[in-house]
């Protein structure tokens, strides 16, 4: 009698706890952020205080939110140049709404999220019936949503693109106690979004690594065609996907313009290809089917990190740019071996 040997789900396949360590995708995201974290701590006090721990968390969450969903698009196969201008319209959106025409603000973000799951689905949609790049169509909505933010904004208000008044409207405070307040721990103030960007990650991450729709996006965005000839529903986790970069966007773009009373059209351009690179320096290949959204969290405090760190050692903040290059180009060569490895080790 032939024995015919049946592959299981590859991240449950028994390792060596040695070679699990060394094929998680969020390793180099992890040892870079100890160094950082010793590097940052050594050159300032500043940096390593409760101050200073509260200062660059805030700037990390908000980035990690969007880098969380970004991954689980990238590892999906697919991205979104989309997504950084979203995180403007949808705070644009809320802004106008409840600032200029005084609609509750819990109403107005509900209206801006309609508005983000349309983008999102429409996103999804034209990727997966046209079968273009995904690069092209979000390079798409991405101008066209600029330019949308830019005009409408500008008629909104006669010829400014600033929005203001939101902190006057009806419902604000209650809205600002869950999105964008601040606790007291340690005698300093950390914003709530910090504890969003937790949750957020802990859910992407169950989601990803112990259901059968993380199976699923593995699965589509290491090869579709053989996951559709499986059964998997290749177009909705593909539409699906895109939604959740949308929603974080909502989530990122509705906290920023309830901190700051107001919203600014122009807001978020740009921020699409950081979401990216912190991605990718969390584990998650370009070409998809391979990453993690712990990494990406990682690669978001990474920037948190820097970004204030360097402010706080009386440095040009100039070389926050630099630093993000850098990243980047260490992050795709040393991603390249660890998923070399990963392979070996389950032959």
């Amino acid at each position: 009698m032939t024995t015919i040997a049946v592959s299981g789900d590859e991240r449950l396949a028994r390792q060596s706890p040695l070679k699990r360590l060394l094929g998680r995708p969020e390793l180099g995201s992890l040892a870079g952020f100890l160094l950082i974290l010793l590097f940052f701590s050594a050159v300032s006090e500043t940096f390593r205080s409760v101050q200073g721990v509260a200062t660059w968390l805030d700037p990390s969450s908000l980035l990690g939110i969007m880098a969380v969903a970004v991954a689980l698009l990238m590892i999906g196969g697919e991205f979104d140049l989309s997504a950084g201008v979203l995180t403007g319209t949808t705070g644009t959106t809320t802004a106008v709404l409840a600032g200029l025409y005084g609609l509750n603000v819990w109403l107005s973000m509900l209206v801006s999220l309609v508005v983000a799951v349309a983008v999102g689905v429409t996103n999804g949609l034209l990727v997966v019936r046209t079968k273009l790049p995904s690069f092209i169509v979000t390079l798409g909505m991405f101008l066209a949503l600029q330019g949308l933010n830019l005009g409408l904004t500008k008629v909104f208000t006669g010829g400014s693109v600033q929005i203001s008044g939101l902190s006057a409207a009806l419902g604000y405070d209650s809205a600002n106690a869950v999105f964008a307040d601040s606790v007291s721990l340690g005698g300093e103030d950390f914003r709530i979004s910090i504890v969003w960007w937790l949750v957020i990650t802990a859910v992407a991450a169950w989601v990803l690594m112990r259901t059968r729709v993380g199976s699923w996006i593995l699965a589509v965005g290491g090869d579709q065609n053989a996951a559709r000839s499986v059964g998997v529903p290749v177009a909705r986790v593909k539409i699906a996907l895109f939604v959740t970069v949308s929603v974080a966007a909502w989530f990122v773009g509705n906290i920023s313009a309830l901190r700051q009373g107001g919203a600014q059209a122009n807001i978020g351009i740009g921020e699409e290809l950081t979401y990216i690179v912190a991605a990718v320096i969390g584990g998650c290949l370009l070409t998809g089917g391979y990453g993690s959204v712990i990494g990406a969290a990682l690669g978001a405090l990474m920037f948190g990190m820097a970004q204030k760190g360097i402010v706080f050692a009386g440095w040009d903040s100039d070389w926050y740019k630099l630093f993000l290059g850098v990243m980047l180009l260490i992050a795709v060569i040393g991603n390249q071996y660890v998923r070399q490895f990963a392979a070996r080790s389950r032959r």
